[in-house]
């Protein structure tokens, strides 16, 4: 997991495609950048593009693909093509298939659960076995598009006292606003967003990025 030693609690920015915004996120302070590989996103990036990005991260933040339930066929073009510390998965990923994904590739895994009530949390124990981290983000509403990425929050008091034995991070519907009451609610230590930090649709807006980690109490790189 990044160190950054810097205080706060460690916020990954997904979804990233524009420099400009991939370099607010780095000199912000983000400890994670997140790329998507999911063809229905309108943050999906290709992997020459992903590429070039991931070449202006500086070492010590953490560069991660977001995929969906992806084969191996898939992954083996994407981890031939991307220079990446973590791979996301977050669609309907068995156990067994993380263990597999963490097996072939040695890279860390981290596996996205939906939560939307408190019968959601039992997967959270499952994965924990067999992923590196675990990332709770809101349960999409059925029929929805996106496994992710839809703005939305669940109701942050089912995660209060409960932990678990492996790094995990809160996503849905953070935004600079109310990031600060989810770390209070949950215990957070690690944050996702996406839509939260955007101008419009698949935008990343630098200003926002910027607020939204000075929010969780990251500080700033000085130069």
């Amino acid at each position: 997991m990044p160190d950054t030693g810097r205080g706060g609690a460690r916020v990954k920015i997904c979804g990233l495609r524009q420099p400009a915004a991939l370099d607010a996120a780095v000199r912000a302070g983000a400890a994670y950048v997140g790329f998507v590989f999911f063809a229905r996103s309108p943050r999906a990036i290709a992997p020459a593009d992903a590429a070039a990005l991931a070449a202006q991260v500086p070492p010590g933040v953490c560069k991660v693909a977001l995929t969906v339930d992806a084969d191996d066929a898939a992954l083996d073009a994407l981890t031939g093509a991307v220079p990446l510390d973590m791979l996301q998965l977050h669609g309907s990923e068995t156990p067994a298939r993380v263990a597999a994904v963490r097996a072939r590739y040695g890279l860390p895994v981290m596996k996205a659960v939906g939560v939307a009530d408190a019968p959601d949390l039992a997967a959270l124990d499952d994965f924990a076995q067999v992923a590196d981290q675990l990332l709770i983000d809101a349960r999409p509403p059925t029929g929805a598009e996106l496994p992710g990425g839809n703005g939305l929050a669940f109701d942050w008091r089912l995660l209060q006292g409960r932990r678990w034995p492996l790094p995990w991070m809160l996503a849905g519907g953070l935004t600079p606003a109310n990031v600060a009451e989810a770390v209070r609610l949950t215990g957070a230590r690690q944050l996702d967003v996406s839509s939260g930090v955007e101008s419009s649709r698949g935008v990343k807006d630098p200003d926002r990025i910027r607020a939204f980690i000075a929010a969780a109490g990251v500080p700033a790189l000085t130069a």
